[in-house]
């Protein structure tokens, strides 16, 4: 798990304030929040961040090096409005996006919400869709933009350009045998598994069956369903295992709820698109929100799994850094 920047603010405010009790109070949160964010960084630092004395917390060696960098990381994203917003006061205009189902859900909402903190005189309407239906809308001109997983067709009239990569993994409950594993062998572990897929038509469909080729004929599929939350309900349930975006099962990682596992013998990365009509012309509010979704370019492993708004600010203020 990733250090977030709400972590951060909660280590400096309880450095600020010497007391798990005064750091709520400053933070407006409750005071197991704090003591269980401070104990998980503590964790994923490898070592303690505090001397306690009696009710007090007092910053040790290791503490007094991390203040100063959590304060220039915080100080960095409290700046990313003033850095990315130039045109702040002057950027209005309507925004019709559509993505399809794993970056409507997953990956767009953050991306919107950020935008508007910085351009709220922009309004934007999302539909989530599937890949296929998706590039129809954009054809048709009823979105202005969208943002796929999914093979396109080769209409002449879309153009479409590189966003940042995704991959996708098995998903199995924490009581199945595979969750003992770290990879799925594809050569080995189809055996008598069940498979739960998405619908025919969505981008993580297709790109399956392309990605597994000749093994699709040992995949047993027991349903197939319009959504990867539902897909997800039914792996936790027992009825069988799944191959999902890594985007879309964070939080369930993370929570232990499922296993995320990458398959081994086999490319699963995929390449995600934005698309347009070539004949569109570009809005001053288009070409700003199209800049700024372009800090999903600079992902890498570590920094794709976008499971809180909270990843999300530490992956903007990389990228105002880096802008610099």
């Amino acid at each position: 798990m990733s250090i977030t920047l709400r972590q951060l603010e909660i280590f400096i405010a309880v450095a600020e304030t010497a007391q798990v009790t005064k750091a709520s109070k400053k933070l407006f949160v409750t005071q197991s929040a704090v003591s269980m964010a401070l104990a998980e960084l503590e964790n994923q630092l490898g070592g303690s961040l505090f001397d306690r004395h009696g009710r007090s917390l007092l910053l040790n060696a290791r503490g007094r090096y991390l203040l100063p960098l959590a304060k220039d990381i915080t100080s960095q994203v409290s700046s990313i409005e003033t850095i990315m917003s130039e045109r702040n006061d002057k950027l209005d205009g309507r925004l019709k996006v559509v993505a399809s189902t794993t970056l409507g859900n997953y990956i767009l909402p953050y991306l919107i919400g950020a935008f508007k903190r910085i351009h709220p005189n922009v309004h934007v309407d999302l539909l989530v869709y599937n890949t296929r239906y998706a590039e129809k809308l954009v054809f048709d001109g009823e979105m202005d933009v969208g943002f796929v997983e999914g093979p396109l067709s080769d209409k002449a009239e879309i153009q479409a350009r590189s966003w940042f990569e995704d991959e996708l993994v098995v998903l199995c409950g924490p009581t199945d045998p595979l969750a003992h594993n770290e990879i799925f062998d594809i050569t080995s572990d189809l055996e008598g598994k069940k498979w739960i897929m998405r619908e025919a038509g969505s981008g993580t469909a297709a790109t399956i069956s392309e990605k597994f080729g000749k093994y699709m004929d040992d995949v047993h599929i027991v349903m197939e369903m319009g959504h990867p939350e539902a897909v997800k309900r039914a792996v936790e349930s027992g009825a069988g295992i799944a191959c999902l975006s890594a985007l879309c099962i964070c939080r369930e990682a993370e929570h232990g709820w499922l296993k995320a596992l990458r398959i081994d013998g086999l490319n699963m990365k995929r390449q995600l698109k934005i698309i347009q009509r070539r004949d569109l012309e570009i809005s001053d509010a288009l070409a700003e929100f199209l800049s700024f979704c372009d800090v999903m370019t600079i992902c890498d492993d570590s920094r794709v799994c976008l499971s809180s708004p909270w990843k999300l600010q530490s992956l903007l203020a990389r990228h105002s850094a880096q802008k610099k």
